[in-house]
């Protein structure tokens, strides 16, 4: 039982708001100190090594690097400025053009944080400057926001690769039609929402002084750019000429490409976002090593085992066992973050789920998207958090709690539909 009491002591200490990468490096020396004394440790410089050669996990930091670059072009202003006149005629125009944007941000920039920011700054006054309803404005904006985590490249997909032993390339596919699906859903929410409330998102005035031939002409131009940049990044791998780590080198020359032609380009902006990728990546880098050094001891204790013996033993057998498990990751994206899940819950739930012949690629894709839904659940979803920084004062955090509640149930409902049609997104759920 110890390897199950080191867990649920993590999981305290990450409640109290102790750093994960600490809290599992920690627990984990403490436990197998405790099991079987410092020799435990004596293979953690070989682990620690295997993670930093790595090739897929390379990956990260330099599409990490894509979209911190991407973020300081001004695309997210301009594609919401052209989109925003282009469908703000349409009443919840705005919200849709708020979705399609946030739809190429998670395409080209992939950073949730940047694109909620971005989208907060820039959508949200316009929206409620029109008398858009406050829940419908702040939860278009973090549902849109939170997109990057499903759709390619995502860092999510890439971590989620590396630790279930997939690759990337078949999950960027793999990803593609829940992404669309679930984009087309939030648009046919705000549509219906619309037409029975028209009052929650009226239509914006006709601008006069620009013609609508010009409107087109200048959303295709704000478009056309980051759409050939995810083209040429998705597109490379999707035809096999280069591997996820090649095309995300390709993503980071070409985001530095776009910064030259937005005219955003200098050494100094190059450098703040080094560093800024140099920070994220090390924040990731040191919780897998945590989550490494967690595992073994998880695993020398024989928790892995008894984990694994109670889930075989479940009702429904793999319906039983998909079913607790993605109830399991849901409840605990309302507490952690996805990179303590992947590195610490799915190692864990992924030999019970190979034991009993499930297709690995269905469930990657199945607690990728019930990972994006931790973004938007209350009370620590990073996209609230962000959004409410940036919201003006008569938002408040309540509203922005009750506007996410529709976009969590729609990314419910995708998640339910990728389990039981697996085939409509060209998967099965066995091998």
């Amino acid at each position: 039982m110890i390897g199950m009491i080191m867990f649920l002591a993590a999981l305290f200490m990450l409640m109290l708001g102790f750093p994960v990468a600490f809290t599992f490096g920690g627990v984990a020396l403490f436990f197998g100190v405790f099991a079987e004394g410092m020799d435990l440790f004596a293979f953690m410089p070989y682990r620690i090594m295997s993670v930093m050669q790595n090739t897929v996990l390379m990956a990260v930091p330099l599409f990490i690097f894509m979209g911190v670059v991407l973020q300081r072009t001004k695309l997210a202003e301009q594609l919401l400025t052209s989109m925003g006149r282009l469908f703000g005629g349409l009443p919840g125009g705005l919200a849709i053009s708020t979705i399609l944007v946030g739809a190429l941000l998670a395409a080209s920039t992939g950073v949730v944080g940047a694109s909620v920011v971005a989208m907060g700054l820039i959508s949200l006054p316009v929206m409620l400057a029109h008398k858009y309803d406050k829940r419908l404005a702040t939860g278009t904006i973090c549902a849109a926001g939170t997109l990057g985590q499903i759709v390619p490249p995502s860092i999510i997909l890439i971590i989620l690769g590396d630790v279930l032993g997939l690759p990337v390339g078949d999950l960027f596919k793999a990803a593609v039609g829940p992404g669309v699906v679930l984009i087309g859903l939030y648009i046919a929410y705000i549509l219906i929402m619309t037409r029975f409330r028209p009052e929650t998102a009226p239509a914006m005035p006709e601008d006069d002084s620009i013609s609508r031939k010009k409107e087109i002409m200048n959303a295709l131009l704000a478009i056309i750019p980051p759409l050939a940049l995810i083209v040429i990044v998705l597109g490379s791998i999707f035809t096999g000429i280069a591997t996820p780590t090649e095309s995300s080198a390709l993503g980071g020359v070409g985001a530095i490409i776009l910064a030259m032609v937005y005219r955003q380009f200098s050494f100094q902006m190059v450098w703040d976002a080094s560093k800024d990728t140099v920070k994220v990546t090390a924040m990731v880098f040191a919780i897998l090593i945590g989550a490494t050094a967690f595992s073994m001891v998880f695993s020398y204790t024989g928790g892995d085992y008894l984990l694994e013996d109670w889930m075989l033993q479940l009702p429904g057998e793999k319906w039983g066992f998909i079913i607790l498990a993605m109830l399991v990751i849901l409840v605990l994206g309302f507490f952690i973050d996805f990179v303590e899940i992947s590195f610490i819950i799915v190692p864990i739930l992924a030999p019970v789920a190979e034991a009993m012949g499930i297709n690995m690629l269905w469930f990657a894709i199945l607690i990728a998207m019930n990972l994006q839904t931790s973004f938007l659940t209350p009370p620590f979803g990073f996209s609230l958090f962000y959004l409410k920084g940036v919201a003006p004062p008569q938002v408040r955090t309540v509203d922005i709690y009750k506007g996410v509640l529709p976009f969590i149930l729609l990314q419910i409902l995708v998640l339910a539909l990728i389990v039981i049609f697996p085939e409509w997104f060209g998967m099965s759920s066995s091998y």
